[in-house]
């Protein structure tokens, strides 16, 4: 009998910023089982009570690895890693891509987003519609949680 797993997806958040955002980016993973790869230099110290605090008490569910640097954090990646940068610089819709298992599913920090660097070493850059030409961008937390729903939809979770 083969052994058969779900379907996992990796989020990988370069250079946060922001403190409750990363909190809310840890809670969806412990809901998905999703890994979270924090790539340092992070704008706070990870036990900064606002990250705990969003978390709420699921930090002890969230398989969470941190990296000093992208450098680091690409190191340790499979040669076969799919990459899929989310941005506005995007030219694919989130919602066209095919995941598949496995991918690795990378955001930037709320100020920056990812680095044009980072950007050229991803297989897509995807990007969330966003209708309202006055609104530079969705909130970080929000922005992993639609692209990790949408990974997880289309196979099947």
């Amino acid at each position: 009998m083969t052994e058969t797993h779900d379907p996992q997806f990796n989020l990988v958040v370069v250079h946060p910023q922001i403190p409750p955002n990363t909190g809310n980016i840890a809670r969806t993973c412990a809901a998905t089982h999703s890994p979270l790869h924090l790539v340092g230099p992070l704008g706070f110290d990870i036990s900064h009570k606002a990250v705990k605090r969003a978390g709420l008490d699921y930090w002890d569910y969230v398989d969470m690895s941190y990296y000093e640097s992208f450098e680091a954090f690409e190191k340790q990646l499979d040669s076969k890693a799919r990459m899929i940068g989310f941005t506005k610089k995007g030219t694919v819709k989130y919602s066209d891509i095919q995941y598949k298992d496995n991918d690795w599913l990378l955001f930037g920090s709320e100020t920056e987003g990812l680095p044009d660097y980072i950007l050229e070493r991803c297989h897509m850059p995807a990007y969330i519609p966003i209708s309202e030409k006055y609104v530079r961008s969705l909130n970080l937390a929000t922005a992993v949680a639609i692209g990790l729903y949408e990974a997880r939809r289309q196979v099947g979770l």
